[in-house]
């Protein structure tokens, strides 16, 4: 099931042209059963108290366990979403195209880092070493072997399996109704549903008159809006693969990506402008979402249902 939370992080599917006010038939369900719909102050709250819960659950399960264990404090996390992305406004566009070599907020310095000194350390340094090794195993399960690691170092997470902190975080979130089998089937038919938005008829039809114009400008060879922002993302790793890895590409490398980026996204905008593009794109899917609500409304409130218990 993990193919299908990918699918749901970028389901608009012209990602550089869509409205950040405006939120799908089909993300509304998903911000609810997230939490998603929560303000950033309700968020930081939520998240506050949870990682406190958590805590606390930690202690009690690593005293069952035969060991000390102190809570951590609380983490400080931040929701806001930093600076706005306007990728339909045409002064933000001449400055940062897509955004793929520039983009608003990058040159700040970020905020210093708090640095929380570890209330177990003291504790934790005067066990022996297969004393440490059993606490940590306690804590967050033992290390997945060869067998259990990807090629790329990954591994699939189990909570029962993650120790005092797998179980903590289980017995706050429950389980997730996204991974469920119970909602597998639903999962897959919205899997399938995004995969196939391309070619609604209205979608690919506008995507023609999207290309032709592009076309028109001098920018040929992209079949659809999205292409157009991806082209810049794979000449960019093309780039770094051409580079030194010790030193990457130097400025004027970038500046040069940069200067065809805004060009290429300036001609892309004139021509979402020109085909109503974002209007007639969000009509059809928005269209096509609720159509599929409709043949699926069982199944997804269900799944909004078991996430809300979850949660509560």
């Amino acid at each position: 099931m993990v193919g299908a939370v990918l699918v749901l992080a970028g389901c608009t599917g012209a990602d550089a042209g869509s409205s950040a006010e405006k939120v799908s038939p089909l993300n509304e369900y998903f911000m609810a059963i997230s939490g998603g719909d929560l303000s950033p102050e309700e968020q930081e709250a939520k998240y506050a108290a949870e990682d406190k819960q958590r805590e606390e659950l930690m202690a009690q399960c690593m005293q069952d366990e035969g060991f000390e264990y102190v809570p951590m404090p609380t983490a400080s996390v931040s929701f806001e979403s930093g600076e706005e992305w306007k990728p339909d406004d045409r002064e933000f566009v001449s400055q940062w195209g897509y955004g793929a070599v520039e983009y608003p907020g990058a040159d700040e310095e970020p905020a210093p880092e708090e640095v929380t000194s570890d209330p177990n350390a003291e504790y934790i340094s005067s066990l022996s070493e297969s004393e440490q090794t059993a606490f940590y195993e306690a804590l967050y399960g033992p290390a997945p072997s060869e067998e259990e690691m990807s090629e790329d170092g990954s591994y699939e997470y189990d909570w029962q399996t993650a120790g005092c902190s797998g179980w903590a975080s289980h017995e706050i979130g429950g389980d997730d109704p996204l991974q469920s089998d119970e909602f597998a089937d639903v999962m897959d038919a919205i899997n399938t549903f995004y995969e196939e938005a391309a070619s609604l008829p209205e979608i690919a039809e506008l995507d023609r008159a999207w290309s032709a114009c592009m076309d028109g400008a001098g920018y040929p060879g992209f079949a659809t809006q999205s292409d157009a922002q991806n082209s810049v993302y794979d000449e960019l790793n093309a780039l770094y693969d051409e580079s030194s890895p010790e030193t990457g590409p130097d400025e004027a490398q970038f500046d040069a990506v940069h200067e065809r980026e805004v060009e290429l996204a300036l001609a892309d905008l004139d021509c979402r402008e020109e085909t109503d593009y974002r209007e007639t794109y969000d009509k059809a899917q928005f269209a096509a979402e609720e159509a599929f609500i409709e043949d699926h409304k069982a199944e997804l409130d269900a799944m909004k249902a078991a996430a809300e218990q979850a949660r509560s």
